[in-house]
Formats: C-alpha cells, structure tokens, sequence
C-alpha cells in the first residue's frame, strides 16, 4: 500500500495532461473553412426496356435501317430461313443461328419478321407489307403454272332482253344481268 500514493498522484498527471491537450485544441483550433456541397446530379430517366434485361425479360429494339427483310421460309424448329439484305447488297438467306454479320445473329424466324441478336440485344426486323403476299396459287419449281383462262370485262353492260317462254314446257335458263344469254337449239 506504500505504493498507492505514487499511483494516484502518476494517474492525476495524465488526467491533468489530458485535460490541459483538449482545452488548449478547443481554444487555438483553427476556423473551418466553409465546404461547398457537390452539385446534385441531373435526373436520370429509367428505361424500362433495358431494366427488363436485368431480370430476365427480352428486351426488343427497332431494327437498324441497315437490315432489311427480303422473305422467310418459316418451318417448325431449326429449319427456318431468313432472307436478309444488308446496306442494300444482294440478299442473302441465312438459317437460325446464322450470323448476318459479325456479332448480329439470326436469333428467331417468325411468318411476318425475324429476332436478330446483336451484343445481346433483341432486335425484331418486319417483313414490308406487300412482301409474301402472292396472287396464285403455289407451285413447286420445275412445274409448269397452269395458265388461267382471262376473262374481257365487258365494256358496257348489255341491255337484258325479254324472251318468250319455251314451247314445250321446257324452262330456259335466266342470264345475270351484262351477260348475254346463251343460244339453245329451240328446233326439235
């Protein structure tokens, strides 16, 4: 316990130090110097359609002008074809799975467009309008068209005439208005 004395009296000097370095800090501290806040950021707009490639969705752009849709041959699974023309050069079919060119690859074949994939971004390219509409009937190659016979629209209807009625009971048959009734042989 002689000891005691010399631990109180060594504990109240660093108290004392402590003390004496806090208030003398406090008391010569410099002035703070005014901190200007940063400039808010401008606002962001979210696009929704890059959001949904986070999460699984696809994600569909408009296709690049440089891309156009000649035709399809749309099959069940991998068979399917698009014929595709590019910076209007001679177009060209491609399969499923195809590239169009380096990194742009023909994703999906559709009977009225095609998914293409570029970087991984979907892309949809639509047929026009008029493209895959045909008059005629569907003939393999190597086959002959089978000619239609062509009918002359009359120039002006013709007057429908009043016949009498047969003689022998018989009925003729009545012709539609612009067509000339068919001759029969009334003679027997």
């Amino acid at each position: 316990m002689k000891r005691l004395p010399l631990i109180v009296t060594v504990l109240a000097v660093v108290l004392l130090s402590a003390s004496l370095a806090y208030w003398g800090l406090q008391l010569f501290k410099p002035q703070q110097r005014a901190i200007a806040a940063p400039p808010p950021a401008p606002p962001i707009g979210v696009n929704l359609d890059a959001a949904k490639g986070l999460f699984g969705g696809q994600v569909m752009v408009a296709a690049v002008s440089n891309y156009q849709l000649k035709g399809v041959v749309a099959a069940r699974g991998e068979d399917s074809a698009a014929i595709i023309s590019v910076d209007n050069k001679p177009a060209v079919a491609l399969a499923v799975g195809k590239e169009v060119l380096p990194g742009v690859i023909v994703k999906e074949v559709h009977a009225k467009h095609v998914i293409l994939s570029e970087g991984g971004v979907n892309k949809r390219l639509d047929l026009p309008s008029d493209a895959g509409v045909s008059s005629g009937p569907a003939t393999m190659p190597g086959q002959p068209i089978p000619a239609q016979p062509v009918q002359p629209a009359p120039a002006m209807p013709q007057p429908t005439t009043v016949q009498s009625p047969p003689q022998n009971g018989q009925q003729r048959p009545i012709a539609p208005m612009g067509i000339p009734p068919i001759p029969t042989n009334d003679r027997q």
